[in-house]
């Protein structure tokens, strides 16, 4: 009998679902495809929001969007995503203010195939929930966040998240406590501060 190797859902620290999609980019105004190949040895986050033409959506875009010369800065490549489709994301872009010098490419999920793959498809409307999702430049996912609908994200602390993120991979077997920022104490996890972390902290 032949065996089928169906993909499997996103996981932390495990390697992230393969995929293919057609995309919008409001820089250029014109649509193509493409994959998760194209990331490879990137840092990038697909970030998902519910659909076009809502409400907290291009709150949450404006702010990503503004932050564009930072996660330049950083290597990292903003991929939004949702489940309308090419037509939407431009008609969206061109009649909301607030779409206004957005940048970034915006994956046209209509299929509903990323959304269930990384987990964040809601099956009874058949769109996506407001998820961000961090991987390396290994295809690694690094980072989950899933939010309630109503509430929109924030591009600061996604800018820290990663900046520790990437500290941490080029510092192997170190550790950032709470509300780590660059420049503040790292952790050196090991039996000798099990216990003991004030201590290690503030030495």
């Amino acid at each position: 009998m032949e065996e089928f190797n169906l993909p499997q859902q996103i996981k932390i620290d495990t390697e992230a679902p393969a995929w293919e999609l057609p995309y919008y980019d409001p820089e250029t105004d014109t649509d193509s495809k493409m994959s998760s190949e194209d990331m490879a040895g990137k840092w990038h986050v697909v970030f998902f929001y519910p659909a076009d033409f809502t409400f907290v959506c291009p709150t949450e875009l404006k702010d990503m969007a503004e932050a564009k010369e930072k996660f330049d800065s950083m290597g990292v490549e903003i991929l939004a995503a949702s489940t309308d489709t090419v037509f939407s994301h431009r008609a969206w872009v061109r009649s909301e203010k607030l779409m206004e010098n957005f940048k970034y490419k915006m994956l046209a999920d209509h299929g509903l195939i990323l959304s269930d793959l990384y987990n964040i498809l809601d099956d009874e409307s058949g769109i996506a929930g407001r998820g961000t999702f961090v991987i390396d430049p290994d295809g690694v996912c690094r980072g989950i966040e899933v939010t309630s609908g109503p509430l929109g994200r924030n591009s600061d602390e996604l800018v820290r998240k990663i900046e520790a993120l990437q500290f941490m991979r080029e510092n192997p077997g170190t550790a950032c406590p709470a509300k780590w920022a660059i420049g503040a104490k790292t952790l050196t996890p090991n039996i000798k501060i099990a216990g003991e972390v004030y201590e290690a902290l503030n030495d």
